[in-house]
């Protein structure tokens, strides 16, 4: 393939990661790919991070984002954290830029105000449901004049500007694994450009972003695949030339479905807690982008980069399968010298702040230096033992025990910072909502932290463990009493 879509063009890739949870590993799939793809070419690789989810993005995620992809190893070119000639790599600190190109699109007549109420629109979905039709904006405001949209947004009405879309045609997709992929404009829905708020949507901001950052290629994950034709749109609308369009295939769980928290450990986090190197991450990840020859499955990451080749990709939904993770690992670990692993060891679990505090809180529960070991093991562990019997001790009901591990995981996910604070205001609220006294159900947590119905103090052992660790105990803790059913989830206030 071209190395860009014009060959005079310097390769630029980037990755776009929203500060809206836990950094998933398939941003460092993403960015791993990209990574590889512009040093092939002798190009660049960027950082930007898509903010404009106000009302769920945060300083604390975004941190934790560059702080995980900067342990995988990856590094970047430009970004919010190192700067760059094509800033500023937030989109919330871009809004001026995207008011400009949706007043640019309004001028040229290819997008709208629409004045539509949510109420309005909430009606407008409840009757395409009830007819069986696709849901999607049905064009009222498309027709309204320029100069009474004009006058109506001057007289402070509120109003969102939507993108306009022909009634008939077909959009090609031309992707570089997929070959053109056809989608009819009928389908495609009159998108959301900048909300009423004045700030972007991820569409609007992502074309002018990629444009102005002279991105050449956009490798990204399949569910956008879905998104290309507005993005296609967009380009036309603006007179730009798009860039090469690449999208991955999601990982997946063994049993093929979409990599979820739900099921297994997605947070880059929670692998770097649970000891595994990042060497052996991006080589695992690696595999799942270019398998190597028969015996030569320990590479790095410059060997991918010279093996890589976007259309050879599989498009088969690539299966996260740990125990080739825990085997890759395994290898690199033997590889180290013995003094490397020490040093290794040390900083992963035993750095003096951590250990101090640890030893701070257990200096009052042991008689000799030897008891310490083993009633702070589960603190250095990647995994407790717990099955149906360990709660057996406890005074709740297996119903209620369920409810309280699956509330207390879903509380703490939602949290903005996971600390001490965080997790008394959460689990003491789950005993608020259950009507249970909170002595009684505190030891249901320490049996899914510890294994053990009592340990060192709860708040602080889970502060220590960490967000990703501690919702992966409670999940195993709740498999281990049979999980929760869609039902549940959605009487007890999941969705």
């Amino acid at each position: 393939m071209s190395a860009s879509p014009n060959d005079a063009r310097r390769v630029r890739t980037r990755v776009a990661p929203s500060p809206t949870g836990d950094p998933h590993v398939g941003t460092a799939y993403v960015a791993l790919v990209n990574y590889c793809f512009a040093k092939q070419h002798g190009g660049d690789f960027l950082l930007r991070i898509e903010d404009t989810d106000q009302a769920r993005s945060t300083p604390e995620s975004e941190q934790a984002i560059l702080a995980a992809l900067r342990w995988t190893g990856l590094s970047w070119d430009e970004g919010p954290d190192v700067g760059g000639p094509h800033g500023p790599y937030r989109q919330s600190e871009r809004s001026k830029i995207y008011k400009r190109y949706a007043d640019e699109l309004l001028e040229k007549g290819h997008a709208f105000r629409c004045f539509c109420t949510p109420e309005r629109l909430d009606a407008m979905r409840a009757a395409q449901r009830a007819a069986g039709t696709q849901q999607k904006y049905d064009g009222l405001c498309a027709g309204i004049g320029a100069e009474e949209s004009a006058r109506r947004a001057a007289a402070g009405e509120p109003y969102v500007v939507r993108m306009k879309i022909p009634a008939t045609g077909v959009c090609v997709v031309n992707d570089v694994a997929r070959g053109p992929v056809p989608f009819d404009y009928s389908s495609v829905d009159m998108q959301v450009l900048l909300k009423s708020d004045g700030l972007p949507t991820y569409h609007l901001a992502n074309v002018v972003d990629d444009h102005l950052m002279e991105i050449t290629h956009v490798i990204r994950g399949e569910e956008w695949m879905s998104s290309a034709p507005k993005h296609l749109l967009l380009y036309e609308y603006f007179g730009w030339e798009p860039p090469v369009l690449m999208h991955l295939p999601l990982l997946r769980n063994p049993d093929k479905s979409k990599l979820s928290k739900r099921k297994n450990p997605t947070g880059i986090l929670f692998y770097q807690r649970m000891g595994y190197l990042p060497e052996a991450l991006l080589n695992f990840l690696g595999l799942l982008l270019a398998p190597a020859p028969e015996g030569q499955e320990i590479f790095g990451v410059d060997d991918l980069t010279k093996r890589l080749d976007l259309a050879k990709i599989s498009l088969g939904g690539p299966v996260f399968d740990v125990a080739k993770l825990d085997w890759l690992n395994g290898q690199y670990l033997r590889a180290i010298s013995t003094e490397e692993l020490l040093e290794r060891t040390l900083a992963w679990g035993f750095d003096r702040a951590r250990v101090a505090r640890i030893a701070s809180l257990a200096k009052s529960r042991v008689e000799r230096l030897s008891d310490l070991v083993p009633s702070t093991a589960y603190l250095f562990a990647g995994c407790v033992a717990v099955t149906k019997e360990s709660f057996a001790g406890t005074k709740l009901p297996v119903d209620e025990i369920r409810k309280a591990l699956a509330l207390a995981m879903w509380r703490l996910d939602a949290e903005r910072t996971f600390d001490m604070a965080a997790v008394e205001r959460v689990l003491k609220g789950v005993g608020e909502t259950l009507g249970v006294k909170f002595r009684d159900l505190s030891r249901v947590y320490y049996v899914a932290m510890t294994g053990s119905a009592t340990a060192l103090p709860l708040f602080d052992s889970m502060e220590l463990l960490g967000r990703d660790i501690v919702r992966e105990r409670l999940r195993v803790a709740l498999e281990a009493l049979g999980g929760v059913t869609a039902k549940e989830q959605k009487e007890w206030g999941h969705s």
